[in-house]
């Protein structure tokens, strides 16, 4: 389980700093769970789950993926009150190849948590 959390939190680009900050415990907290000199509590394990949207599962025992599938939305009500540029972004988005997508989620999250 250590190991998916460096997994997880390099594949998200954070550090271990931000990481830990995200889920309420120090970099060095971090650091030793990372290593394996520390492990998991379950309370860390949901505030990673609850925080990165992750699958437990995933994060325990290392089957599924790595994230929840988000809510479904209807796309029909999400395209009504889409702008012009909205559908061009999505259409582009869409286009790309499946580990590019993740690749640009992954980038787009750490922009946000960058913000917060």
């Amino acid at each position: 389980m250590n190991d998916r959390v460096k997994e997880l939190r390099t594949y998200l680009g954070l550090s271990g700093e931000k990481f830990g900050e995200r889920i309420g415990v120090q970099r060095n907290a971090i650091s030793r769970i990372e290593t394996g000199k520390n492990g998991l509590t379950e309370a860390n394990i949901k505030s990673i789950c609850r925080e990165f949207n992750v699958s437990e599962d995933w994060l325990r025992y290392g089957t599924g993926e790595m994230f929840n599938e988000l809510s479904k939305i209807s796309l029909d009500d999400l395209m009504a009150d889409a702008d012009p540029i909205d559908l061009d972004i999505m259409k582009a988005y869409f286009s790309l190849d499946k580990e590019i997508r993740r690749k640009a989620i992954a980038h787009f999250q750490k922009c946000l948590s960058d913000e917060a």
